[in-house]
């Protein structure tokens, strides 16, 4: 029998000399060439998790845990530390005593195999009584070790654990990382901790920015740390920020002081964005001021937008009217650099950037939309759902039928249109470019081509809302073909045996459908959704594909978006699950009007506090409970007899 290990800790630490400090500061700095900013805030989170891991596993106490870090590096700091490992007093479950001893009372051989794999004498194994029965126990005291042996047997564990989306292998040892380490730090006090990983030999030896000169030192050279206390006040001195929120603080300043100079402001939907990635993507940020040829304006705003901040990452400045400023504020690594410099090198890659937008605005506007739509049969959608034309067709049909559903005959036209042209800016040099901003080009080459402002904007809004708290669309046609465009992808999906499976979604249904319900619930747009999937099934079937809907599709797809409104309720709302169980559970021909139940749910929240709340529901299950037992559920209404007004509703 395998034994069982109940644990507790000895309070009691180890005395510790008076010229000994009773704890020591413990510092891993991992050194790397630049890692990607993108990947940078999970693999400190998850040093983070793994270096709490790592002294709860190590019975270490601690006083406080953090990470650091910058594109060169990572940072595990640890101040407090317990010099000593606490002691640990185990009391280990052997054999039940019935097989232990025999009818005489002494040891058998369970029990002295016991007793030999605990490494103790069988007198000292004593009688345990448990819930499960009587078992024979021993108890074993481990004395705690030094946090030094600890830490270093442990360490290489961290460094092996630390993952990331895509890692790479560079050397013989065949370890991997985000990139190639270049030195590793490990110090507890102000002595070096002696570990390997990757091939690299730990030392107490740092970098500081790479084209930082401290004094009497070469740019990077390598420098050492006399102790893992105050180490984000040395690496300063190294011109390294090593904290990530230092260096927001900084860049917000630094923007906002430009963009006060320049008289404008940050576009307000990139901002937060780009301060993120100039956050890890220097050690030192510093901002600087550009500008641009004002003839580059004619371009589309959104383009130059996007132009600077996907390739560039630089932020864009506008008037409080909105208008595009022909300026930008870059963040560099180079505090100590030469900024004119480097403000006429931005400048020049800007310049280069925004021709190549401006040569695919003006070579894209010589072809109108309604002359690419015959290309998308070249698009392919889903090798088992055929191509984007196809899809255009059904979404065409379905926003039709949609606009008729809703009484609202006089928009069938705009919406086909729209439907027709939606897809188009697929072909385009452009968005070829700049994916992102499929949609917004389909509405800047509608409106040049000369089409209604309804259909312009459609097609503009038709992605709304692109992510959980982005912006609904605006106006009627736009909202049919945002849920009609959402509606088609989930059912064609579902109906090729693409549905989300466990956390993984690489189709976006999810954000689709959470996309759906915000729509219909904030909107005036009232529909039956249940309604809606039946038909974009039947359009779907009708289109003689190889991917056939069945009932039990329809029934998933409903499913799966009211697991998205449940979603939204308890996010977004704040609601209860069981309220939100109790509304979304009532059989009604409106089960599926998203506004409808979301209404309920709210209505049903306030309600359940009420003093009077619980009395109506004593009455309310008698009466059930009474209608039940009689069956009166299947008896038929006589509307002539009623009497009072509430009846007839």
């Amino acid at each position: 029998m395998a034994p069982s290990r109940t644990t507790r800790k000895n309070v009691k630490a180890k005395s510790v000399s008076k010229s000994q400090p009773k704890t020591v500061p413990f510092l891993l700095e991992i050194g790397t060439e630049e890692l990607p900013s993108a990947v940078i805030p999970q693999a400190l989170e998850d040093l983070a998790n793994l270096g709490q891991r790592l002294f709860a596993d190590s019975r270490l106490e601690y006083e406080s845990l953090r990470t650091v870090g910058t594109p060169r590096r990572l940072a595990l700091l640890v101040k407090g530390v317990q010099p000593q490992q606490a002691s640990l007093t185990q009391e280990i479950l052997g054999p039940p005593v019935s097989a232990a001893l025999d009818a005489s009372g002494q040891p058998t051989k369970a029990a002295l195999g016991f007793a030999k794999s605990q490494g103790v004498p069988v007198d000292q194994l004593r009688r345990k009584d448990t819930p499960k029965g009587a078992y024979m126990a021993v108890e074993t005291h481990q004395q705690g070790q030094s946090a030094q042996r600890v830490i270093t047997e442990a360490l290489p564990q961290i460094l092996s654990k630390l993952a990331f989306p895509k890692a790479m292998r560079w050397n013989a040892s065949r370890a991997k990382f985000g990139r190639p380490i270049r030195w590793v730090v490990a110090l507890l006090g102000d002595q070096p901790l002696t570990i390997e990983f990757a091939g690299i030999q730990s030392s107490a030896m740092t970098k500081g920015h790479r084209f930082y000169r401290a004094k009497g030192k070469k740019p990077g050279q390598a420098l050492p740390l006399t102790t893992a206390d105050n180490y984000i006040e040395t690496m300063k001195r190294l011109g390294v920020l090593v904290d990530p929120e230092e260096r927001r603080s900084l860049i917000r300043q630094q923007v906002s002081a430009l963009a006060k100079a320049a008289k404008g402001q940050v576009d307000p939907l990139s901002r937060d964005e780009l301060i993120e990635t100039a956050v890890f993507g220097v050690e030192h940020p510093h901002a600087i001021l550009g500008t641009f040829q004002k003839e580059f304006l004619a371009v589309p705003k959104p383009v130059l937008i996007s132009s600077m901040k996907e390739h560039q990452g630089f932020f864009s400045l506008m008037t409080k009217d909105g208008a595009l400023l022909p300026k930008f504020i870059a963040v560099t690594n180079m505090p100590w650099g030469n900024t004119p410099l480097m403000t006429k090198g931005n400048e020049r890659v800007l310049s280069a950037r925004l021709s190549d937008a401006q040569y695919f605005f003006t070579e894209d506007s010589k072809r109108p939309l309604h002359e690419r739509v015959p290309a998308l049969e070249g698009v392919l959608l889903h090798h088992k759902l055929g191509t984007v034309r196809q899809k255009v067709d059904r979404v065409g049909h379905l926003v039709g039928w949609m606009a008729e559903q809703i009484g609202r005959k006089d928009l069938d036209e705009i919406c086909r249109r729209a439907a027709l042209l939606a897809k188009a800016d697929l072909t385009t040099g452009m968005v070829g470019e700049f994916p992102t901003l499929q949609g917004v080009m389909g509405e800047e080459y509608a409106r040049h081509d000369g089409e209604s402002a309804e259909v312009c904007r459609a097609i503009g809004e038709q992605y709304f809302p692109r992510f959980p708290e982005d912006q609904l669309p605006t106006e009627l046609p736009g909202v049919l073909l945002a849920v009609a465009d959402r509606c088609d992808s989930i059912v064609a999906f579902f109906a090729a045996g693409m549905s989300p499976s466990g956390s993984e979604d690489p189709l976006g249904l999810r954000r689709a459908a959470y996309g759906l319900v915000r729509i219909i619930a904030e909107t005036p747009l009232r529909l039956n959704v249940a309604s809606v999937v039946n038909q974009a099934l039947q359009i779907l079937d009708g289109q003689g594909g190889k991917v056939r809907g069945t009932p039990q599709t329809g029934s998933d797809v409903v499913a799966f978006i009211l697991d998205r409104l449940r979603f939204y309720g308890r996010q977004h709302l704040g609601l209860r699950e069981d309220i939100m169980e109790a509304v979304i559970h009532v059989p009604n021909s409106n089960v599926c009007d998203m506004a409808d139940l979301v209404a309920r749910m709210q209505a049903l929240e306030a309600m359940v506090p009420q003093p009077d709340f619980d009395p109506l529901m004593i009455g309310f299950k008698r009466a059930h409970r009474i209608v039940e037992k009689e069956q009166w559920t299947n008896a038929q209404a006589l509307p002539e007899q009623f009497v009072h007004e509430s009846e007839r509703r």
